[in-house]
């Protein structure tokens, strides 16, 4: 009696198992329904009608019942992770007190990217421009997630920025 109990138990396990972590026919699923057709076949041989009956009725059962539960929303809500990163390894640009509109300088060419120093902070630059050798005037622009993109000061600029 014990064996049957336990294969039957073994196919409700391989059949949640097939529904929520394996989808699709797999080994699960067709060790679920093996389980299940040797804990009946058993039960009809060993036990009879009466109580091959009862085991079949019983897996059917737990079946519907287990699938029931597997399927429901809430069920696997306790289990997941509810937990949220919101930090980052870089900081953005917005965190570094970069705003739109300021002036720095390119420490190394853009080519399209490359460094650039904006008041104190170093970041890492994107330009419009195509290239933009070092030591130039360039303004803030945008951002594009850690990125400052920038587009360089024409001449004319230049020489009223150097002058303040």
């Amino acid at each position: 009696m014990w064996l049957i109990l336990i294969l039957v138990l073994i196919g409700v396990l391989l059949l949640v198992a097939e529904l929520v972590l394996l989808p699709g026919i797999s080994v699960a699923g067709i060790g679920s329904l093996l389980a299940f057709g040797a804990a009946i076949f058993y039960a009809f041989i060993q036990y009879g009608v009466l109580i091959g009956l009862v085991t079949l009725t019983a897996a059917v059962l737990l079946s519907v019942l287990a699938v029931f539960i597997s399927l429901r929303a809430n069920t696997w809500q306790r289990l997941s992770l509810k937990a949220t990163i919101d930090s980052t390894s870089t900081p953005t640009p917005q965190q570094n007190n970069i705003l739109v509109g300021q002036t720095g300088i390119t420490l190394t060419r853009l080519a399209p990217m490359g460094k650039v120093r904006v008041g104190e902070v170093t970041a890492e630059a994107k330009t419009i421009d195509g290239y933009i050798n070092p030591r130039q005037s360039v303004e803030v622009i945008g951002f594009e997630n850690t990125v400052v993109i920038v587009r360089a000061v024409h001449h004319k600029q230049q020489e009223s920025i150097n002058q303040i």
